[in-house]
């Protein structure tokens, strides 16, 4: 049995450690669920084990918005305080408050 815990939580704004981009976590996966090919287009150098939690990102830098997917050996939790602007956060979050999005729906 998988026993896997986040350590990031849904609405909280995160950033990647390497990469100049911070986004909203709206969804996690215990290990990794993605394609082959994507894992495959990663550097072998920079590839993150896929035993551990994924997470889905609306992410922003300085020229785009766009969905992302990221390792959690890759993000740490965004302290600046400031709101990510992505188009799609009011369709799933409310409020921004203490460096995280209220969510709209309740978890059962």
């Amino acid at each position: 049995m998988l026993k896997t815990r986040a350590k990031y939580h849904l609405g909280q704004v995160v950033r990647h450690r390497k990469h100049p981009f911070r986004g909203v976590v709206f969804d996690v996966d215990p290990e990794f669920a993605n394609t082959q090919e994507w894992y495959d287009a990663i550097p072998e150098e920079s590839r993150p084990v896929k035993d551990q939690p994924f997470y889905h990102l609306l992410a922003e830098n300085d020229q785009s918005y766009y969905v992302a997917y990221v390792s959690e050996q890759n993000l740490v939790a965004d302290y600046s305080g400031e709101p990510v602007e992505h188009p799609d956060i009011p369709d799933l979050f409310g409020k921004f408050n203490d460096g995280s999005y209220e969510l709209h729906f309740q978890m059962n």
